[in-house]
């Protein structure tokens, strides 16, 4: 596959198929996902990657407790909820599509509850990946796990794997970190769903939408 076309195929996937990932080919993944850059070289990310039955009780244990003590939703390190214009429309327009094509009726919070809890369970994905990084290191070193993440995401899209980047992660991590044992000087900062896109469930159907290049790009001291 062409660069430019991987790039344009990849998706946020909402429903996997149940099909196992290799370790082997994870593996693989995570280590070409390495070369990536980060500032002077550091290296900040670092990953937990969850199967099996160990996925299977995070799941359930995050699952119980944001039942039990909603309140509990929020982030570890400073994270704002503030939106506006023109963020906030472009957020709204991708919920009604894909809302809409599931079939939750605007209003309908407990429908919306429960598609937004099935963050925590890696849309049924057979993968999970739960991403922290240490907490003294500043913000320039969260952008170096990004680019980590997405290159992760295009390594996965050439060998036929689908993702889903996951803020939801960074909430309730206090039961993320019991059980996966995570240090207390690392921040829980975002999750990842791996595996093979359900090609027929009609969440998986949204395409969001990109703004045209002039309204984001900005070019000084070009000719012509």
């Amino acid at each position: 596959m062409l660069f430019e076309d991987v790039v344009r195929q990849r998706r946020s996937v909402r429903a996997f198929r149940p099909d196992p990932v290799p370790l082997a080919l994870v593996r693989e993944l995570l280590q070409t996902a390495s070369r990536s850059p980060s500032g002077t070289n550091i290296q900040p990310w670092k990953v937990h990657v969850v199967a099996g039955p160990v996925r299977d009780r995070l799941v359930r244990e995050v699952l119980a407790h944001a039942e039990t003590d909603p309140a509990d939703a929020t982030a570890e390190f400073p994270r704002t909820s503030k939106r506006k214009e023109p963020y906030l429309s472009r957020m709204r327009t991708l919920g009604k599509d894909m809302y809409g094509r599931i079939g939750i009726a605007k209003g309908d919070e407990a429908a919306s509850k429960a598609q937004w809890a099935r963050n925590w369970s890696f849309f049924d994905a057979p993968v999970g990946l739960v991403f922290t990084i240490d907490k003294d290191l500043d913000s320039m070193s969260f952008l170096d796990v990004g680019m980590f993440m997405q290159s992760l995401m295009l390594a996965a899209k050439v060998r036929g794997l689908d993702t889903c980047a996951q803020g939801a992660w960074n909430l309730y991590w206090t039961v993320t970190r019991r059980v996966l044992s995570i240090p207390e000087n690392e921040y829980i900062i975002v999750g990842m769903s791996l595996g093979y896109a359900d090609p027929v469930h009609p969440v998986n159907g949204v395409v969001s939408e990109r703004e045209p290049l002039d309204a984001f790009a900005t070019f000084h001291g070009f000719e012509g």
